[in-house]
């Protein structure tokens, strides 16, 4: 029987997939998570498989509400992008995916925005009122907005078109490491540009940072020049997992 307060959290990536269960009142991982490496050909069929082997690695929270988050847009459990997994994952009802492969119902959402819930909830953002931007630095990037503690769902900033490029494929850290930046170099010559004019699109309060680099904030941010408050996430890499097991407990979160 699940405790109360529980829920599962699966985080699906393009290298990894990650669950965990999560104390929802302090924001933290129950046990320690499992990790299983995304596998080359990343079909629905071959995430469905391994999100049902984590789900079943957890027994402890079997009747907990399960949240996953995707790396693309979600509307209603149906993937409508997929930028980093194959094309095959467009259209396809992950909800009833899932839902099968597990064998329980849960709850598909962005990962930035699972990121973001997380952040407003526990980290970061707790407490933050009028608009905050949550942008994902990885591979590519991905953005979250939230208005005085509500998620508005699956924004794509992180491809408006800047200078005739789309914005993540010059300042995304995969970007960084592609052309072999410095620090310095991507924070005054990239991200400086990008976030000048989404916080003039936006207006935003707080600007939150995550995706792994965020871990290495001070090598960078303080050299991104911009008038909006700007900080690195909290919960890092568990925000995700976090904030999936949240959307799923709390619906009307997301």
């Amino acid at each position: 029987m699940s405790q109360p307060n529980t829920a599962l959290g699966i985080d699906i990536g393009g290298s990894g997939i990650k669950g965990a269960p999560v104390d929802l009142v302090a924001g933290e991982f129950l046990r320690e998570r499992m990790k299983v490496l995304t596998p080359r050909h990343a079909d629905p069929a071959a995430i469905a498989e391994i999100v049902g082997k984590i789900a079943a690695h957890f027994p402890e929270v079997s009747q907990a509400p399960l949240g996953i988050t995707f790396p693309g847009v979600v509307q209603g459990g149906v993937v409508r992008t997929s930028a980093n997994l194959p094309k095959s994952w467009v259209g396809t009802d992950a909800r009833t995916l899932f839902t099968e492969a597990t064998g329980r119902p849960v709850r598909v959402l962005n990962d930035a925005d699972a990121a973001a819930v997380a952040e407003s909830r526990y980290g970061a953002a707790k407490g933050v009122p009028g608009v905050v931007l949550m942008t994902t630095l990885g591979t590519g990037i991905g953005s979250a907005l939230v208005v005085d503690g509500k998620l508005v769902p699956n924004t794509e900033f992180g491809h408006l078109e800047i200078d005739g490029y789309d914005a993540e494929t010059r300042a995304s850290s995969g970007a960084k490491e592609r052309e072999d930046l410095s620090y310095h170099e991507w924070a005054t010559q990239r991200l400086h540009r990008y976030y000048r004019v989404v916080e003039d699109l936006l207006w935003p309060d707080l600007i939150v940072v995550g995706g792994g680099v965020s871990r290495k904030s001070e090598k960078f941010l303080p050299h991104v020049d911009i008038r909006t408050p700007i900080v690195p996430a909290a919960l890092r890499n568990t925000a995700g997992i976090v904030g999936a097991a949240l959307a799923a407990a709390e619906p009307g979160t997301v």
